[in-house]
């Protein structure tokens, strides 16, 4: 049986919860596509963070890493195309760091790809009626410092398996302390997810249509 391993964070920011985490955690042990699904939680912590992860992918050797993470103020589910190779935090961490133009790994190469089919994601997340597309940066905080990092890993451990980054709006009960903020309910969220794993483990080459942005 394959292994997916599905990664989340702890709340930063203020808030007292993530719903990458509320989302995550209801998936731990399931079987998803004939694939069993194993989770972790991560710290937004720039200095801790990448440990915690790549201690992860050592002991599980996953099949398929799918790391998911809070982006507030996005109102749809959106499948990364690239980490690059920089952290730019706007805020500090939970630990009170704020690394300002310094690499995730010195000496790495400028940025990643994902290698998740994100377009037959996204077009499988928007067939079962869940807002959906491709996002074009994964930031500059701890998300994108998770999928540099463990695009970085893959590539130095010459790891075949599937890994990428997927951002997810504010839950409800977020969105109601920002006023205007979108959000999105958690079981569609969870849903989403599963449709992003199957579609993951059953798609070979990815699908060719527009996800562009022109700014």
């Amino acid at each position: 049986m394959k292994t997916v391993l599905i990664t989340a964070f702890e709340p930063f920011g203020g808030e007292t919860i993530n719903p990458s985490w509320e989302a995550v955690r209801t998936l731990e042990g399931k079987a998803i596509g004939g694939a069993k699904i194993v989770i972790r939680q991560l710290p937004v912590v720039f200095r801790e963070v990448l440990g915690v992860l790549n201690q992860a992918l050592a002991e599980i050797r996953p099949d398929v890493v799918l790391s998911v993470g809070q982006a507030g103020g996005r109102s749809d589910i959106t499948v990364e195309r690239i980490g690059i190779n920089v952290d730019d935090a706007r805020i500090p961490d939970n630990r009170g760091h704020q690394p300002v133009d310094e690499p995730v790994v010195a000496g790495g190469p400028a940025a990643y790809f994902s290698r998740l089919p994100i377009k037959a994601i996204v077009s499988a997340v928007r067939e079962a009626g869940i807002p959906a597309s491709v996002s074009q940066t994964a930031g500059t905080f701890t998300c994108n410092r998770v999928m540099y990092g463990l695009l970085h890993w893959l590539q130095q451990q010459e790891s075949p398996a599937r890994g990428g980054f997927i951002h997810i709006p504010y839950l409800p009960e977020q969105a109601a302390k920002h006023p205007g903020a979108p959000s999105m309910a958690l079981a569609t969220i969870i849903q989403a997810l599963e449709i992003a794993v199957r579609v993951t483990l059953e798609t070979g080459d990815d699908i060719k249509e527009a996800g562009g942005a022109t700014h």
